[in-house]
């Protein structure tokens, strides 16, 4: 696939934020996504889904170490929900390639309404750690949220980061910062799992994948430590921002306005 440098310079751009943004609150693929769909219209859904994976695998690789470092989330529940969400993310990737390129835009349309909106009208959800379950409750919501939500990034994929960290807070109780560091574990698993599946399919544009894993890796990278240091209220506006700027152009595009 011939690609133009404007093309290739605008996309590397949307994953340097979607790393950022990512690292931070979750939902980068809500930025690194709908820009793939709207820069690449001769391109098939696999291909897309492969090489929105491998830019996004890149950055989580780097933000998950960080907020591992930092934060040292529990293995007791990480573990198991980056084992379920693996299984899940593999068995939505092996569903992707059965997609039309039709169902992707109202899908995700769907998922940037829900997101923006939570992140409106909650603030400030996750402020403390005050867990809902404990022994087998907790470890069977820690796997069904894994699972769920693995199949959902393997199939589909915007905004599975926010979409783990919601889980964590609103389900399980944890505050936002604990939330978003085993959130992004489970996130590189699912990645991880759908890239078994797209890169023997040949699937992955690697001229635009690397470049774009690049700047994800440079996003992900400040996004952590900023997370770390001062927390996401900050971003909060800007993601808000970038959320509904994004619904008006995919709700545009559904409508025929251009």
């Amino acid at each position: 696939m011939e690609l133009s440098t404007t093309t290739i310079a605008l996309l590397v751009l949307a994953a340097l934020a979607a790393g950022f943004v990512d690292a931070v609150v979750g939902g980068g693929g809500l930025i690194q996504l709908p820009a793939l769909l709207i820069g690449l219209p001769g391109a098939s859904v696999v291909q897309i889904a492969a090489t929105n994976k491998l830019a996004s695998f890149c950055g989580t690789s780097i933000s998950a170490a960080t907020y591992f470092r930092r934060i040292r989330p529990d293995p007791r529940t990480f573990l198991p929900m980056m084992l379920a969400a693996f299984v899940g993310s593999f068995g939505g990737a092996l569903v992707a390639s059965m997609l039309p390129r039709s169902a992707f835009d109202p899908i995700i349309l769907v998922a940037l309404v829900l997101v923006g909106s939570y992140v409106w009208f909650k603030p400030s959800v996750g402020e403390l750690t005050k867990l809902r379950f404990s022994g087998g409750q907790h470890l069977s919501t820690v796997a069904l949220t894994g699972l769920a939500v693995g199949f959902y990034d393997g199939s589909i994929g915007p905004g599975t980061g926010s979409f783990f960290v919601f889980a964590l807070v609103g389900l399980l109780g944890y505050n936002f910062l604990e939330a978003s560091a085993k959130a992004k574990l489970a996130n590189w698993a699912t990645n991880l799992a759908a890239l078994v599946v797209f890169v023997p399919q040949g699937a992955v544009l690697w001229e635009l994948a690397l470049p774009m894993a690049a700047a994800n890796i440079a996003g992900g990278y400040l996004g952590a430590r900023v997370a770390v240091a001062r927390g996401s209220r900050f971003v909060r506006i800007f993601f808000l921002v970038v959320v509904t700027a994004l619904v008006l152009r995919l709700a545009g595009g559904l409508l025929g306005l251009g």
